[in-house]
């Protein structure tokens, strides 16, 4: 797989920043808990789907305090639609408790912290330095490791080597959205079956091998 050059590359994220200036994730929150228990529990769920609990389970509970008051077995009532529920209502439930003992109840602001929350990985705090705190972060899931490697825009074997990738190749001015832009660009367009290549805003900049040839 060829990378894309610099130039490209530039003018990909052009692209989808004329496309849509200001990209927001698709996870509904109104305070910064509620984010960090949205992202928690998206893990190999989707957005629709955590959306869909949460909208039941933060009117009765969306704080820290408020989800250990809930108790483990009555949180997995609103998440029991969700994949793996059982261990991420233990991951939620244990975060809740470090919060409240350790942060006065609020979501940290340091990777460190972050990654120290029970169920809070890498992908997961970089969500929370992006969204929260404005850091250039990269979270790679499936859609952003599948555009980086699909596209030459960072091409990497691991999650970890695709961020690193695009945290060098980026220019700066598109650090703060690129996250966004990505997986939006990967949920809908560069899909992993059927990518939608004949709509594809930046399918000129794209290098796969099996893109149409109408479009190269």
């Amino acid at each position: 797989m060829a990378r894309m050059s610099a130039a490209e590359i530039r003018r990909f994220f052009e692209h989808l920043q004329s496309i849509d200036p200001e990209p927001v994730t698709e996870l509904h929150y109104n305070n910064d808990f509620e984010l960090l228990a949205a992202v928690m529990l998206s893990a190999q769920s989707t957005d629709v789907g955590v959306n869909k609990a949460t909208a039941k389970l933060y009117p009765v509970a969306n704080t820290p305090q408020a989800i250990l008051d809930l108790g483990e077995e009555r949180l997995k009532t609103y998440i029991g639609t969700l994949g793996l529920y059982n261990s991420k209502a233990k991951h939620l439930m244990a975060t809740c408790r470090m919060l409240v003992e350790l942060h006065h109840g609020e979501v940290p602001n340091t990777r460190k912290a972050l990654e120290a929350l029970p169920g809070v990985g890498r992908k997961t705090a970089n969500v929370v330095l992006n969204v929260l705190f404005g850091e250039a972060t990269m979270a790679v899931d499936t859609h952003i490791f599948r555009v980086g490697n699909r596209t030459g825009l960072a091409p990497g074997k691991t999650p970890l080597d695709v961020e690193k990738g695009l945290l060098k190749a980026i220019p700066a001015e598109f650090m703060q959205h690129a996250h966004h832009w990505l997986i939006l660009h990967g949920r809908y367009t560069c899909t992993a079956r059927k990518p939608h290549c004949h709509q594809c805003a930046v399918a000129a900049e794209c290098h796969w091998p099996e893109k149409p040839s109408a479009i190269i």
